[in-house]
C-alpha cells in the first residue's frame, strides 16, 4: 500500500477532523510523489499526521474523501462501501418492494462514495460519475454492484458523459443490455428514459414529496410547472384532482409526461400538457383558475457566488404563482440548487408572498427522500428544499 501524499497548511485540517469529505486546493501546502487526476491520495496535517484517503482531482475541490481510516483501497473496500449503501435501502424497505422498484442506491457523499451516483430502475442501474477517480474504476464498480445485488441487477448503464469533461467519457452499458424502461413508484407506473433524459432519467429524490403533496390534490385544479416527465401530474390525477395541466419548455418532456399519464389511466379528472416557457405561461393564465400550483424548477445556481441571482429568479416565479393562485390554494415550491440554503430559500418564499400581496401558512417543509441520505458532516448534501404553503 503506497499512495502519494498531500500535506495541508497549518490549521487547515479542522473541517476534516469533523469528518468533512472535501479538501479544497487552497488548503494544500505540499504534494509528494507523482499522480494524475483520479488517483488515490492520502492527506496529512502539516505535522505529518494521517487524516484521510480520497480521489485527487484538478479543481477547487482537490480531494474527495471516501475514508478516514488508513487502509488499502481495493475491490474489497468498494464492496464494503456498496454493501453498506444497499443495506440502508433494505432497511428503508425499497429493495424488493412490490409497489416501488425505482430508488437511489448510492448518493455520493451521503454514502461515503463521493463522486458516484447510482439510481436503480427496475433491474437497470444507472450510474453517473462526478469525479475522474470514480470514472476510472466504473467497470470494477459495475462488477461490485453485480455481486451485491445478485439476480435483481440486469444491466448497468454509465451516464457520465453529462457530468465529466476530461477523459472524453461516452455513455454506454457496462453490463447487460437495454431492458424495459417502465418502472413503478408507490404503485404508479412511469417510463424512464435513462439513456437520453435529464440526470439519470427520473427525479427519485421527489418520491415522498410527490406522495405527500398530492394528498392535497383531490378535487383541485392543479398546475404542474417544469413538469419534466409528469411525476407530480400523475400523482395528482391518481389522488382525484379535477384537472391537471402540465407545463414544460421541452418537447421530449411533454411527450414523456403524456405517455406517463396514459400509462395510469383512467382518472376521475382530465389532463392537458403545454409546451411553453413557464414565466410566459404564468403571465397568461386567468387569476384563480388553479387552486394548486407545483413549482419545481431546475437548479438556478451551480455555485454559491450565483446564489443571489438564483434567489431573484425563484422569487420572480413564486410571486407570479402566488398572484394567480385561487384563495386557499396550495403552492408546492422547491429549489434543488445546492448553493441556495434553506433559510434564504424560505425568506425568498416570504418575500414573494409580500410582493404578491397575499398571506400564507406553511403546512410542510420538504427535502429529498431517505434514499438520498445526507452525512451530518456534509450539510452541502441537503440540496433539495421545499415548502407546501396555503395561500390566502
Amino acid at each position: 500500500m503506497s499512495y502519494p501524499f498531500i500535506f495541508l497548511k497549518k490549521g487547515r485540517e479542522a473541517a476534516m477532523l469533523r469528518g468533512h469529505p472535501w479538501v479544497f486546493s487552497g488548503a494544500i501546502l505540499q504534494y509528494t510523489g507523482t499522480f494524475n487526476e483520479g488517483d488515490v491520495v492520502e492527506v496529512f496535517t502539516s505535522n505529518g499526521d494521517y487524516l484521510a484517503t480520497g480521489h485527487y482531482q484538478d479543481s477547487s475541490i482537490a480531494v474527495k474523501i471516501f475514508t478516514f481510516k488508513r487502509q488499502e483501497i481495493n475491490r474489497d473496500f468498494w464492496l464494503q462501501q456498496v454493501t453498506q449503501a444497499c443495506r440502508l435501502r433494505e432497511q428503508l424497505g425499497l429493495i424488493n418492494n412490490p409497489t416501488t422498484n425505482v430508488y437511489r442506491l448510492v448518493n455520493a457523499e451521503g454514502d461515503s462514495l463521493p463522486g458516484l451516483i447510482a439510481d436503480f430502475y427496475a433491474g437497470t442501474l444507472v450510474i453517473q460519475c462526478h469525479s475522474m477517480g470514480m470514472y476510472r474504476i466504473r467497470e470494477e464498480l459495475a462488477d461490485v454492484f453485480r455481486e451485491v445485488m445478485g439476480k435483481s441487477l440486469k444491466a448497468v448503464f454509465d451516464k457520465s458523459a453529462e457530468t465529466l469533461e476530461q477523459g472524453s467519457p461516452k455513455n454506454g452499458y457496462l453490463m447487460g443490455t437495454p431492458g424495459s424502461q417502465e418502472v413503478m413508484e408507490n404503485g404508479l407506473r412511469f417510463l424512464v428514459d435513462w439513456e437520453h433524459g435529464q440526470k439519470t432519467g427520473f427525479y427519485t429524490d421527489q418520491r415522498e414529496n410527490r406522495r405527500l403533496a398530492c394528498t392535497l390534490a383531490q378535487g383541485r385544479n392543479v398546475l404542474n410547472l417544469f413538469c419534466y416527465s409528469g411525476g407530480f401530474s400523475v400523482y395528482a390525477l391518481a389522488a382525484g384532482a379535477r384537472l391537471v395541466h402540465s407545463v414544460d419548455a421541452s418537447k421530449p418532456a411533454i411527450r414523456l409526461t403524456e405517455k406517463n399519464v396514459a400509462l395510469n389511466e383512467p382518472y376521475p379528472g382530465s389532463h392537458e400538457a403545454f409546451m411553453a416557457e413557464v414565466k410566459d405561461f404564468l403571465a397568461r393564465i386567468e387569476p384563480g383558475k388553479y387552486d394548486m400550483i407545483i413549482l419545481d424548477p431546475p437548479a438556478f445556481a451551480k455555485t454559491y457566488r450565483r446564489s443571489n441571482n438564483a434567489l431573484i429568479g425563484y422569487e420572480y416565479l413564486n410571486a407570479m404563482a402566488m398572484r394567480s393562485i385561487a384563495p386557499e390554494g396550495i403552492l408546492v415550491t422547491f429549489s434543488c440548487s445546492q448553493a441556495v440554503e434553506r433559510d434564504p430559500f424560505e425568506s425568498m418564499v416570504y418575500s414573494s408572498l409580500m410582493e404578491a400581496g397575499r398571506s400564507g401558512q406553511v403546512l410542510y417543509r420538504l427535502s429529498q427522500g431517505a434514499d438520498h441520505p445526507v452525512a451530518l458532516s456534509h450539510p452541502e448534501g441537503n440540496y433539495l428544499k421545499g415548502l407546501i404553503v396555503r395561500i390566502n
